[in-house]
């Protein structure tokens, strides 16, 4: 068993498509680590292209976790995800090896590591929509939307309670969590210590890479990837269905967009995600940010959260390391 001093784990994080999966593989290479994906749709069984899931390769050489546990129609939440990872964590470390977060679902990220603070989550854009249909057509449209997708939270409230409603509608739209989840699965602080480093890239940079990204998903068969899940039996309107790739070729297939537009529409949607992840991560000031310009430069950055995690513990060596740029 580790050494509670030792219960430290590493947590990589940041954007789509921002080099997460690579920079796990170089840490690999002098860590015996195991890896807990924190991306809530690499959970999802054939959901493999659209997800840039790891290779099967990849996911033989390095022991994975939360990848293709579920099936397509089946329902799971960030509270669930904080507490099985916790337990995956102890078994890691019964193991004498060291868990390795890897993901940009911000909200299994804070789940993990800290359970849920509900007021923390916040959507300026879908809070006044919603505000301005509240003007438009009163509180009880608004009350049955919210009892369809969270009964114990509406259950509650008064259906002319706007505020309420709006607010548990907020977090729903916001996060695909209902509010009644984030409110009982309030974990207590974990048993271990974390070190938290995300990338960034200089926008165009990363928007380039999203829209590459994006090309190769659908060179290597995103469409049939998506026509055989539908061709399984699997609703179009699953949530898991409902994301970034996969709602817009279900809008290809249904004659909804064009073949050149439905790519183009894809790419958009990964960079206003890419931009919303980014956006999450900066309100964390324990994240250390390493900015790759060049992606020959992961194994440098490898190298340095390697130095830190090992002298954890020792300050003057883990300043030293920290007071280096890339």
């Amino acid at each position: 068993m580790v050494h509670p001093s030792k219960r430290n784990i590493i947590v990589i994080l940041g954007p789509t498509a921002v080099g997460k999966t690579d920079l796990a593989l170089e840490i690999s290479k002098f860590l015996d680590v195991e890896i807990l994906s924190a991306d809530s749709r690499q959970l999802y069984k054939y959901l493999d292209i659209g997800t840039a899931k790891p290779s099967e390769e990849i996911l033989r050489k390095v022991p994975h976790h939360f990848i293709n546990i579920l099936k397509p129609d089946q329902d799971y939440s960030a509270g669930r995800f904080g507490e099985e990872g916790r337990k995956k964590i102890e078994e890691i470390f019964e193991r004498n090896k060291t868990p390795l977060v890897v993901g940009g679902s911000g909200l299994y990220i804070k789940a993990l590591l800290e359970g849920f603070f509900e007021g923390e989550i916040r959507n300026d854009r879908i809070r006044k929509s919603l505000q301005v249909r509240l003007k438009r057509e009163g509180p009880l449209t608004l009350y049955r939307e919210l009892s369809a997708v969270d009964p114990k939270i509406s259950q509650k409230l008064h259906p002319h309670n706007g505020k309420q409603i709006i607010r548990a509608l907020e977090v729903y739209m916001s996060t695909g969590e209902r509010l009644s989840d984030l409110q009982k699965n309030k974990l207590p602080a974990p048993h271990f210590n974390s070190l938290k480093f995300g990338l960034m890239q200089e926008r165009s940079i990363l928007y380039e890479r999203i829209n590459q990204r994006v090309e190769k998903m659908f060179q290597n068969g995103l469409v049939g990837e998506v026509t055989n899940i539908l061709e399984m039996g699997y609703d179009e309107s699953l949530n898991s269905l409902n994301t970034v790739g996969y709602a817009e070729v279900i809008q290809y297939l249904n004659g909804n967009l064009d073949y050149k537009s439905c790519a183009e529409k894809v790419k958009q949607n990964s960079r206003h995600y890419a931009k919303r992840q980014s956006t999450w991560f900066r309100a964390d000031k324990e994240i250390h940010w390493f900015n790759i310009e060049d992606p020959q430069e992961l194994g440098k950055i490898a190298g340095q959260i390697i130095t830190i995690f090992k002298n954890t513990g020792n300050p003057k060596k883990t300043e030293a390391v920290w007071g280096r740029k890339i």
